[in-house]
C-alpha cells in the first residue's frame, strides 16, 4: 500500500479548504472529499448545503463519515514526508559546512579540491591520482564547490570550457561547434582573467570613491571645527567689542548727567546772588520807607518844607523787571545723543578693524623672496627678507620663471588651500606693488596686473594714488599712507584683503576670486624714480597670535 501512495502526487492528499492533507476525511455525495472539521465549518457559515468544488446543491446537509481508506492513504503519505523531511535536514546539515570528498565511502573526509573535468570533489588521498597520472595531471582543479553539475553544459553535458562573447555565456567545446559556430568566442579562463581585471579596476574606482568619501568626511569634520573656533572668536570679539560700546554709552550717559548737574548748579548759584541782591534792595527801600514815615508825622510845618527838597522817591536800585532765573534743557540729550553717536560710530569702525586685523594676522606665514623669480631689475636681501630696484641690469640666469622686465618678484612658499597673512614695509617708497599671483601667471615681458590674467594686487603711485587693480582699476581713498601693509588670503573662501597695520584699517579686499592652482606672494618695489623710490620693499617677521 505504500508504493501504490508513493507514485501519487501530493495535491491528491490535500483538502481544497485548508490546503493541508487530509484530517479525518469525508466522502460528500458528489464525490469529492474533505477533512470533515473544514466541511462541517464550511456548511455552518454557508447556510446553503454546497460542494465547494463542483457548487452542487443538497436538499438536505448529508451525513459525514470518515473514509477509512484515504484516511490511511492521507496517514501514509504523511509519515512518508515527514522521513524525507528528515533526511533533507540531514542531508543539508552535512552539506552546509563544507564540501566532501565524492569517493570516501563511509565517513567522508573534507574534500581538497575539486576537478571540472571528472566533475567529482576529493580529499587529500584521492586527489593523489591528479597529480601523479600524466592524463589526470591536464584536468584543472579547483577548490572545492558544490554542485558540480552545474558547470556542465545542459544540451552537451560537457565542461563548460569555453566563453561565448556573442551571447556573452559559457559554452561547452560542442557549443562552439554548433550552436555558436559563428560566434567569436575565447576560453573561459581569458574572459575570466579580463572580467576579474576590470572587477580589479572597478574595485579600485570604488575603493577611491570610498576614501575621496571619508577625506570629504574629514573636511567636513574639519570645518565644523574650524566654524566653532570662527564662531567662538566671534563670539569673544562681539563681546569686547559691545562692552566697549557699552562702556562709552555709560560715560556718554555720565557725563551728561554731570553737565546738567553742573548746570542746575550755576543756576542755583545765579538765583542766590539776585536774592541777595533783591533783600539788599528791600533793606534799603524800607528804611527809606521809615524816614519818610517819620517826617509826615511831623507837626513842625518848617521842618517838613525844608526836608522834602532833599528827599528822593526812592533810594537808588537795580532795575529787576527784565531779570529772569532760568535754565533751559531743550536739545541738550538730543545733542548729546548725537554726539554719542558718532563716538560710537567711530569707535566701533575702529574696535572691528583692530579686531579683523588681530584676526587674520593669526594665520601668518613666513614668505621669503625666490631669487629664480627676481626680475634682473632687483637686488634681493641675503636673507630673502628685502627687495629693492637697480637701474643696471644684473646677470643672473634666464630661467623661465624669471619676470623679464616688469620689476617683480614671487614670495617661495605656495599655497592652494587654507588662510595665510603677511606684513611688508612701504615706508619711504613713494611706488609699489603688492598681492598674490597664481602659479601659471605670464612673465615674459610687460605684464598687465589684473585678476584676469592671474594677479590680485593693490600699488601706489607718485605717493599719493592708491588703487586695486581689480581690472579695471578701483581708486581707494585713504585716510593715511600706510607704513605697513598686512596681506590676507582664505583660499576656500575665494578672499584677498589688504590692511594698513598701524591704522588697524581695511585698504580694500577682493571678494568672489575663483583659485584653482597654487597661489605666490607677489611683490615689486617698482622703478627707482629718479632715486626717490630707492627704499626696499621689507617682509616683517611677525609672530603668530591667537
Amino acid at each position: 500500500m505504500y508504493a501504490g501512495c508513493s507514485v501519487l502526487s501530493e495535491e491528491q492528499f490535500l483538502c481544497s479548504i485548508c490546503l493541508d492533507v487530509f484530517n479525518h476525511p469525508v466522502t460528500i455525495p458528489c464525490g469529492h472529499n474533505f477533512c470533515k472539521s473544514c466541511i462541517t465549518q464550511h456548511w455552518t457559515v454557508n447556510v446553503q448545503s454546497q460542494c465547494p468544488m463542483c457548487k452542487d446543491v443538497f436538499d438536505r446537509r448529508p451525513e459525514l463519515r470518515v473514509n477509512p481508506f484515504i484516511s490511511e492513504m492521507a496517514d501514509l503519505f504523511r509519515q512518508s514526508t515527514v522521513k524525507k523531511t528528515r533526511s533533507c535536514s540531514v542531508q543539508k546539515r552535512t552539506s552546509s559546512g563544507e564540501v566532501l570528498c565524492d569517493v570516501c565511502t563511509g565517513t567522508k573526509l573534507k574534500a581538497l579540491k575539486s576537478c571540472l573535468v571528472c566533475l567529482a570533489s576529493y580529499c587529500d588521498t584521492h586527489l593523489e591520482p591528479h597529480y601523479r597520472i600524466p592524463g589526470l595531471k591536464r584536468h584543472e582543479l579547483i577548490d572545492p564547490v558544490e554542485n558540480l553539475e552545474d558547470r556542465l553544459c545542459k544540451r552537451h553535458d560537457r565542461p563548460l570550457e569555453m566563453f561565448c562573447k556573442t551571447d556573452q555565456m559559457c559554452v561547452c567545446q560542442f557549443c562552439t561547434e554548433s550552436d555558436h559556430k559563428s560566434h567569436v568566442f575565447i576560453p573561459m579562463t581569458e574572459e575570466y582573467d579580463a572580467k576579474k581585471a576590470k572587477l580589479g579596476n572597478l574595485k579600485a574606482e570604488i575603493d577611491q570613491m570610498v576614501q575621496e568619501r571619508r577625506l570629504k568626511i574629514q573636511q567636513i569634520k574639519q570645518s565644523v571645527k574650524l566654524s566653532k573656533e570662527d564662531a567662538d572668536r566671534e563670539t569673544a570679539d562681539s563681546v569686547q567689542i559691545f562692552t566697549a560700546l557699552i562702556q562709552s554709552v555709560e560715560r556718554g550717559l555720565a557725563q551728561l548727567m554731570d553737565m546738567i548737574e553742573e548746570k542746575q548748579k550755576t543756576t542755583e548759584k545765579q538765583a542766590e546772588g539776585f536774592i541777595k541782591e533783591l533783600e539788599e534792595d528791600i533793606s534799603a527801600l524800607m528804611k527809606r520807607s521809615a524816614e519818610l514815615e517819620q517826617l509826615s508825622c511831623t507837626e513842625d510845618h518848617l521842618q517838613l518844607l525844608q526836608s522834602f527838597p532833599s528827599l528822593n522817591p526812592a533810594p537808588p536800585t537795580k532795575y529787576w523787571t527784565e531779570v529772569r532765573v532760568h535754565s533751559s534743557y531743550e536739545g541738550i540729550v538730543r545733542r548729546s545723543v548725537a554726539q554719542l553717536e558718532e563716538t560710537l560710530s567711530k569707535k566701533m569702525e575702529k574696535l572691528c578693524a583692530d579686531v579683523q586685523l588681530k584676526r587674520v594676522q593669526q594665520y601668518v606665514v613666513d614668505v621669503t623672496l625666490d631669487p629664480d623669480t627676481a626680475s634682473p631689475y632687483l637686488i634681493l636681501s641675503d636673507d630673502g627678507k628685502q627687495v629693492k630696484s637697480d637701474e643696471m641690469q644684473n646677470n643672473v640666469p634666464d630661467n623661465l620663471t624669471r619676470f623679464s622686465t616688469c620689476n617683480g618678484v614671487l614670495g617661495k612658499q605656495s599655497f592652494s588651500s587654507g588662510r595665510f597673512y603677511y606684513e611688508v614695509q612701504v615706508r619711504g617708497k613713494t611706488d609699489w606693488d603688492l598681492g598674490v599671483a597664481k602659479e601659471s601667471v605670464i612673465r615674459r615681458g610687460k605684464i598687465r596686473l589684473s585678476p584676469k590674467n592671474g594677479f590680485w594686487t593693490i600699488w601706489l603711485r607718485n605717493g599719493w594714488e592708491y588703487k586695486a587693480l581689480a581690472g579695471p582699476g578701483v581708486l581707494l581713498s585713504l585716510k593715511s599712507k600706510p607704513e605697513k601693509v598686512g596681506v590676507f588670503v582664505d583660499y576656500e573662501e575665494g578672499l584677498i584683503s589688504f590692511y594698513d597695520v598701524d591704522a588697524a584699517a581695511l585698504i580694500y579686499s577682493f571678494t568672489g576670486c575663483i583659485f584653482t592652482e597654487k597661489l605666490y606672494p607677489y611683490f615689486s618695489p617698482c622703478g627707482i624714480n629718479g632715486g626717490i623710490n630707492v627704499s626696499p620693499l621689507i617682509l616683517l617677521p611677525l609672530s603668530h597670535t591667537n
